[in-house]
């Protein structure tokens, strides 16, 4: 996999995916303000070896979830916060784990000694399993609304930072 910084091109691509429901949390609606949060230089794009875009990584604040500010999951400096979407097409089809450990060995070369800390919602099951199988440890639960509704949240962290925050 190749991962390099946003470009508009690619942030505008991204800016447009639609996740069928229950996933639909997870979309954008393609306007410039979605283009302009993923070229806020938290965002990495992520290509397969063909070239093919087929997700995005980020990191620090644009990869938490506002609900956990609440909750005090945000409180351990010991951890960078991850977040990540695959192009929805790629969905479902057991690439996840594979894509989850890519997005963990970056951060880990990006950010030596620090535990890594992730917000995902409770219903999704085929997430929860890629980041159980990549070695997160489920943390605490916690809601935050997204677009108006409450959502339940599991916070996962893994390596240094995981027993502290228990």
């Amino acid at each position: 996999m190749r991962i390099k910084g946003m470009n508009r091109e690619d942030a505008e691509n991204i800016a447009l995916w639609t996740y069928p429901e229950p996933y639909e949390l997870y979309s954008m609606d393609g306007s410039e303000e979605d283009v302009g949060e993923l070229l806020n230089g938290d965002y990495m794009s992520c290509r397969d070896d063909q070239g093919h875009m087929i997700g995005f990584y980020c990191s620090g604040i644009s990869a938490r979830v506002p609900g956990g500010y609440e909750a005090g999951i945000y409180e351990d400096d010991g951890c960078v916060d991850f977040g990540l979407g695959m192009k929805p097409e790629l969905t479902g089809q057991g690439s996840g784990s594979r894509f989850v450990e890519e997005g963990v060995r970056y951060l880990q070369q990006a950010f030596p000694g620090k535990g890594i800390r992730l917000a995902v919602a409770s219903f999704n099951a085929r997430a929860i399993r890629a980041y159980e199988k990549a070695g997160f440890e489920r943390i605490r639960e916690f809601a935050s609304p997204i677009h108006g509704r409450p959502v339940e949240f599991v916070c996962m962290i893994k390596g240094p930072g995981a027993a502290a925050s228990e």
